[in-house]
């Protein structure tokens, strides 16, 4: 008993001596005691940074200075009843229970402002959470936590917390923290299931930043499947990517004119040996029309040709993509001939026999088919997913289909008018509108041949108006009888009397009536709007709009469409001397380069990796912006870029940058950092600027260094 009234007053004395400093003693320990409870009993350690370390045993009960130390002030992030580290965790664990996202989120905030991160499974519950909902604050939260976390422990958050919320963001339209989660996942070979990465895929589309990001990621999933490919083990195989993946991307790259990322995504389908569809032939048609490839079209022709009449709908995009770039080559006998196929469609006994036996997959070459070693793309034209998502947005302007049938736009009868008026050739004309009216592919379902001559006659074209009439009667084939009205009456109204003779004698012969016509000559202009009431109506139609559009539009791009034809051809067999000679020769002709010819030679170089002449052609293009206010596209530059960056010309570089910046065209930081940390990791990594030997070395320095601010390399 002796001892312990000792002790008592021992530790009495003590305290006595540590009572006037009880307020530092509350602020001091929010902050630097460490708390443990053990048997309802206290222990303090480090008090105030003092090397003496006081340690003091007691009960709550027995000593009253301690209530009155522990006033809780604040409950929730400091308790006396227990462990503030078991309290949190606690509380932080009931908060996810029941779904309380803000508080559970304080909770965690509290948690790791004192203890750092907790136990691995409250993090992927908070994750998870946090991922299911719309609310773009939270979301962020998210991928803000991921990504801290990823810098420490980047094994420890499961692939489908990174799925729940790579989804979440994609769907609130958020694409660009979306790549970022969907890249940390790529960094350790893994990805979500096939059929949830193509609904992020699709979400991310839906916008142009979207889509350029999605185009990107799409890439370096193919990248790691090439280099994975070889070891064919389940992990390789979960990286393939899919028809329908491609397609989604393929589809954004046609809707948002990234004609040149998607021709990147096509040759990447035939290394990774993904099969193309009904609907991937289409996309590549239109991307393949927007590069103003006709020759690979032609190619694919052949085995479109022969697919099913259930399919005819479907491939409408793809013989209007081809008619298209027949005009933009001035080739109008292939037009013709085209147009004479499609009237004909479904009508060969071969091609019947084709149809029962369902065509099988076959393989389409990449660029002319010439080349020995050049790529193939595995194509299946019957494989149609019935219940895809995707339908191509454009608008066909040739080939309309209606009523079960292919037929010609207004536009394209425009087309074959003025051409075939101009070169004085009104009698191919005659055929070619005979032949296609005989086919049933008319416009608005009408008579054809009727509706071009009121068309004429409207335009003042008297004399090419006749002409198709001759020729019309000459075959036989019935004329409105309107148009003998229409033509007579234009013709005394310019006065021409000789050729409203001759037309009434031919009135005369298909039996119209010689007394309405002599009626109609000794007339006022009253009278002969009461013969022909429609008169007005018939002449105002979208046929005559499409033909004074057509007018306007005679501008020729066929002399610099084949000579980028030719180049692309050099670039793809690696020819790259016969390419160049081709682009100097342009020049010398006169002929204006565009921004695919600039493409091709770009992409020749690259594949050779001469990215030396890339930066003499670059001093082209800009000379070709500042003379004929050349435009370059968004993934021109990007592909530039990538370019410059490989080669090591950060001067280059930063040109392209500002150029960009400029033009307010997003940049893909991330992908630009992951080839410069690939290929230029250690590039200048301690030289300094004062150690530089050269003003060169010097620049290119500076230069670095501001590639490495730009993208966030510290």
């Amino acid at each position: 008993m002796a001892l312990i009234l000792a002790r008592e007053r021992l530790l009495h004395s003590r305290l006595s001596t540590i009572f006037p400093l009880k307020s530092r003693l509350v602020s001091a320990l929010q902050s630097f005691a460490l708390i443990s409870a053990c048997r309802e009993k206290l222990i303090f350690l480090k008090f105030f940074g003092n090397s003496r370390v006081t340690e003091l045993w007691y009960t709550k009960s027995q000593v009253p200075f301690f209530r009155c130390v522990s006033t809780y002030v604040h409950p929730t992030k400091l308790c006396w009843g227990g462990s503030s580290y078991d309290v949190l965790l606690g509380k932080l664990e009931i908060a996810l229970k029941d779904h309380q996202i803000d508080e559970a989120w304080e909770l965690f905030s509290d948690f790791r402002k004192l203890y750092g991160f907790p136990n691995d499974n409250f993090l992927l519950m908070l994750v998870s959470q946090l991922s299911y909902t719309s609310d773009c604050k939270r979301l962020h939260k998210a991928y803000n936590l991921v990504l801290q976390n990823w810098k420490e422990k980047p094994v420890v958050l499961q692939l489908d917390t990174l799925t729940k919320l790579v989804l979440g963001l994609a769907r609130s339209q958020m694409p660009i923290p979306a790549s970022e989660i969907l890249r940390l996942m790529l960094q350790t070979r893994r990805l979500p299931r096939m059929e949830l990465l193509q609904l992020v895929i699709l979400h991310m589309v839906k916008s142009e930043v979207g889509t350029y990001l999605a185009s990107n990621i799409l890439v370096q999933i193919c990248d790691c499947f090439l280099q994975q490919a070889t070891s064919r083990n389940d992990q390789a195989k979960s990286m393939k990517p899919d028809t329908m993946l491609f397609n989604l991307v393929l589809h954004a790259c046609v809707r948002f004119k990234l004609s040149f990322k998607g021709q990147q995504l096509v040759e990447l389908m035939s290394q990774t040996e993904v099969v193309a569809d009904a609907h991937t032939i289409v996309l590549i048609a239109r991307i393949y029309e927007m590069n103003d490839q006709r020759d690979e079209l032609k190619n694919l022709k052949t085995h479109i040709d022969q697919v099913s009449p259930s399919l005819v709908c479907h491939y409408c995009q793809f013989y209007d993509a081809l008619l298209s770039l027949h005009f933009k080559y001035d080739d109008f006998d292939s037009a013709a001939n085209l147009m004479l196929e499609i009237c004909r469609f479904g009508e060969s006994n071969s091609i019947q026999k084709h149809w029962r036996e369902l065509q099988k997959s076959s393989f389409l070459p990449i660029g002319s088919r010439h080349l020995k070693d050049g790529l193939k793309i595995k194509i299946m034209p019957e494989l149609l997913q019935r219940d895809s998502v995707l339908n191509v947005e454009v608008k066909p302007e040739f080939i309309n289909y209606k009523n079960g049938k292919l037929v010609a736009s207004n536009k394209t009868v425009a087309k074959f008018i003025v051409e075939l008026r101009r070169v004085g050739e009104t009698s191919e004309l005659s055929k070619l509108l005979l032949q296609v009216q005989k086919g049933l592919a008319s416009v608005e379902g009408s008579n054809l041949c009727s509706d071009v001559v009121k068309a004429c006659i409207c335009l003042g074209w008297l004399e090419t108006a006749h002409d198709i009439l001759d020729d019309v009667e000459a075959v036989g084939s019935p004329l409105d009888s309107t148009v003998y009205f229409l033509l007579l009456k234009a013709y005394y109204k310019q006065d021409m009397l000789r050729e409203a003779d001759v037309l009434q004698k031919q009135m005369t012969k298909v039996g119209l009536s010689i007394s309405t016509t002599e009626d109609m000559a000794s007339s006022t202009c009253s009278s002969s709007r009461i013969l022909l009431p429609n008169i007005e109506v018939a002449t105002h139609t979208s046929l005559v709009e499409s033909l004074i559009q057509e007018m306007k539009e005679t501008s020729s791009m066929s002399r610099v469409l084949k000579f980028n034809s030719s180049i692309y051809f050099f670039c793809k067999a690696k020819m790259i001397e016969d390419a160049l000679q081709a682009y100097k020769r342009m020049q010398q002709l006169g002929i204006q380069p565009t921004a695919q010819t600039f493409a091709n030679l770009v992409f020749g170089f690259s594949y050779l990796q001469m990215y030396r002449n890339i930066t003499i052609l670059w001093g082209d293009i800009k000379r070709r912006m500042q003379s004929t206010h050349l435009v370059l596209s968004r993934d021109l530059y990007e592909c530039l870029l990538l370019c410059f960056i490989r080669g090591g010309y950060f001067e280059r570089v930063m040109e392209i940058v500002g150029r960009m910046e400029e033009q307010n065209m997003y940049t893909d930081k991330r992908m630009y950092k992951r080839e410069f940390l690939m290929l230029h990791k250690n590039l200048y990594r301690s030289l300094k600027p004062s150690e530089a030997k050269t003003e060169a070395q010097k620049k290119r320095l500076e230069d670095v260094r501001a590639f490495k601010k730009w993208v966030g390399i510290y």
